[in-house]
């Protein structure tokens, strides 16, 4: 028996299975019979096709046989579900219900061939089908709309590692994050026919479904534990630091929950009106504070539409000779900026060699530059805000652990919509409340 391997030519390339069997793939625009499969599945996934599917789950769960469908293959769709973390798994997730999607509308159209296009300057096979357009088009927002992945509204094409011009297969050499052997598993059976598509549909979408269920469930249940703790507590800013701290130092993907704590205690204080003229840009998603994005940095008040203060969480990270170039280069851009700062978990490093740089930035833009701990800025923060008569610390922590709680909860889509999975999040949390 041949190992699996790859052929590929100028034109071409060839799949050679174990048994020796070939599949070729041209390159090229699509061919009359791709146009007319991937409008076939355009037409049937514009008119609802998926939606349909996710509500009969939700709404028929007694009338659903999976009988069909082997243990093997549950056990592939479970853990491609199971795989799904804060931060990979999704995109694998998302491609594997368009996939079954597309094979269950047109059985002939292959989901090996992730790129079609008439245009000569694009990239192509000629049996291939454009997924990223039915991905943005119809699969992404239909997922968000009710709940089932936490996706960008992009699409989870747009991940690069989904984008290779190679034809999927054991052999895709792309490093793809999350359940990879089950997604390639899953790929194989669908196109040897030995799953029936739309019953291994329902049941991925059954799983996904009942994943929703559960964490709206943990959600109230997190919720009704902080009403409790707060009846029961008195809550200062000494306390509700240690308890915010734990949560993030115990917790998976540290980074980017101090990055919700501290948009958090900004949603606080925008409750309590301390920056009346200024308004809180909603919480970005994780590492979206980039140039491309026109952020500055992940916490960002606004005033006439224009950034005029901002704080980059820096989770880990004691030196940042890289960033603080980097905000150079963003400031040229961002003329408003009149307050700027690092908030790092552990003592920042190097400080006297960095501060020449800083003092220097500060005076060619007009900023004041500052780098501090994450405590320091919590302090910061409170002072700002108890330096208003109305407004007593007991309250602002209050409202910060409710905002904080809520935020991981879903219930502030508005100001913090956050696309990563909380399950975990809201597990610690609860559990971290209760000990309290």
């Amino acid at each position: 028996m041949n190992e699996i391997h790859l052929r590929v030519y100028t034109n071409r390339s060839e799949l050679v299975l174990p048994d020796g069997t070939i599949q070729y793939f041209q390159e090229g625009g699509m061919s009359q019979a791709a146009k007319i499969r991937y409008k076939k599945i355009a037409v049937e996934l514009s008119t609802g096709y998926l939606e349909r599917q996710i509500l009969f789950c939700r709404d028929y769960s007694s009338n659903l046989d999976f009988l069909i469908l082997n243990q093997t293959h549950k056990c592939l769709l479970d853990r491609l579900v199971q795989s799904v973390t804060s931060e990979v798994g999704r995109a694998l997730v998302g491609l594997s219900i368009l996939q079954l999607c597309i094979k269950a509308i047109e059985p002939e159209q292959s989901i090996r061939l992730h790129k079609g296009s008439t245009a000569t300057r694009d990239f192509s096979w000629r049996d291939g089908i454009s997924m990223r357009s039915l991905d943005k088009q119809y699969i992404t927002p239909v997922l968000r709309k009710y709940e089932l992945l936490r996706l960008n509204a992009d699409g989870f094409m747009m991940t690069r590692s989904l984008a290779e011009n190679y034809p999927y297969s054991s052999v895709y050499k792309a490093n793809m994050r999350g359940a990879r052997s089950e997604w390639v598993s899953l790929v194989e059976a669908i196109e040897k026919d030995e799953v029936v598509s739309e019953v291994a549909l329902r049941y991925l979408l059954s799983q996904l479904l009942n994943q929703a269920d559960n964490f709206r469930r943990l959600a109230l249940q997190t919720l009704e534990t902080l009403t409790l703790f707060l009846g029961a507590t008195v809550v200062d800013k000494g306390i509700l630091l240690s308890i915010i701290l734990r949560h993030i130092n115990q917790s998976d993907y540290a980074a980017r929950l101090m990055e919700i704590a501290m948009h958090s205690l900004m949603q606080a204080m925008q409750e309590y009106q301390v920056f009346p003229h200024r308004l809180l840009k909603p919480l970005s998603q994780m590492r979206s504070a980039n140039k491309k994005h026109g952020n500055v940095g992940d916490i960002e008040l606004l005033e006439d539409r224009q950034i005029v203060e901002a704080w980059d969480a820096k989770y880990g990270k004691s030196y940042l000779r890289d960033e603080i170039e980097e905000l150079s280069e963003k400031l040229e851009v961002h003329p408003a900026l009149r307050k700027a700062g690092f908030v790092t978990s552990v003592e920042a490093e190097r400080i006297d060699e960095l501060m020449p740089r800083c003092n220097e930035i500060e005076e060619i833009f007009g900023i004041s530059l500052e780098i501090i701990t994450f405590k320091e800025w919590v302090e910061l923060q409170f002072a700002r805000t108890l330096g208003q008569e109305s407004t007593t610390e007991q309250e602002l922590a209050s409202a910060w652990l409710i905002a904080y709680t809520e935020s991981l909860a879903q219930r502030r889509r508005d100001i913090a919509p956050i696309d990563e999975p909380c399950y975990q999040w809201l597990l610690k949390l609860n559990e971290t409340l209760t000990i309290e």
